[in-house]
């Protein structure tokens, strides 16, 4: 006998197999708005990253000891140091490569230039993020050729490259008196070069810029924003941004006006 009536497995159900996340999540990444919000996620990465980054730099003030012990510990935990790399890396890339793709539409939308622009009301940081973005981008560039590959500027006063850590020539890497690479040796070095210094202040200034406004634009791509916060959420973000600044600012300024690193 025939059967009259549908039984579940007739109905189609809102889950379709077919469909992986990651099918279902592309088509929305390629949109505007997924992209913004995709920039806002990497941002927030970022941000939280270069925060930890200036704190531990800062051990530089308390010692050869202190920023040693700090760099062992990293070097100690090799697969989760190298995962963060590569998870920042992806982010970084992502972040840029985006933000660049949402200017070039915001521009392909609008060819051409209005006869007068109302940026009362746009900040000069705002209006600069993309360039600001893109120095950072060379300065990170530049800083893994410095610290992390040793290409560029990696001479010690003595002629050695102290960032060969290969380990034919382990006995040319610097080591302080407890045998541990010795970071602090290496980031007093680096500093005491004026022109290097010139330029990790140049990026300083760059990221503090980039940061003024897209500590606060991260809050309103996420929807975390509301009349209400939004004056404390910029002034925070704006006081985060002048911190990190002065924070990464002050270990170039201090090497070169041997404030500190004079035990090397």
């Amino acid at each position: 006998m025939a059967q009259l009536t549908a039984s579940k497995r007739d109905y189609r159900t809102n889950y379709d197999r077919r469909n992986s996340i990651a099918t279902s999540l592309l088509p929305a990444l390629r949109t505007t708005v997924g992209s913004k919000l995709l920039v806002a996620l990497t941002g927030l990465a970022l941000t939280g990253f270069v925060i930890a980054h200036m704190t531990g730099n800062l051990l530089l003030f308390k010692g050869r000891d202190a920023l040693n012990s700090y760099a062992l510990f990293l070097k100690d935990r090799g697969a989760l140091l190298w995962g963060a790399r590569i998870g920042l890396l992806v982010a970084f890339v992502l972040h840029i490569f985006l933000a660049v793709r949402l200017t070039l539409r915001n521009r392909a939308a609008r060819p051409e230039r209005y006869v007068y622009e109302d940026t009362v009301q746009a900040t000069f940081a705002s209006r600069t993020m993309i360039w600001s973005g893109l120095a950072l981008l060379a300065f990170v560039i530049f800083h893994l050729l410095h610290y992390t590959f040793g290409a560029i500027f990696a001479t010690a006063p003595d002629g050695t490259n102290f960032l060969d850590l290969t380990e034919s020539l382990a006995q040319a890497t610097p080591r302080d008196p407890a045998r541990r690479h010795d970071v602090y040796a290496m980031t007093v070095y680096g500093f005491r070069n004026v022109p290097v210094s010139i330029i990790y202040i140049v990026a300083q200034l760059f990221l503090g810029l980039h940061l003024w406004h897209g500590i606060a634009s991260t809050f309103q791509s996420l929807g975390w924003n509301s009349p209400r916060w939004n004056p404390l959420i910029t002034t925070i973000g704006r006081a985060l941004a002048v911190i990190l600044t002065i924070g990464n600012i002050s270990m170039p300024l201090a090497v070169m006006f041997r404030l500190i690193g004079n035990d090397v």
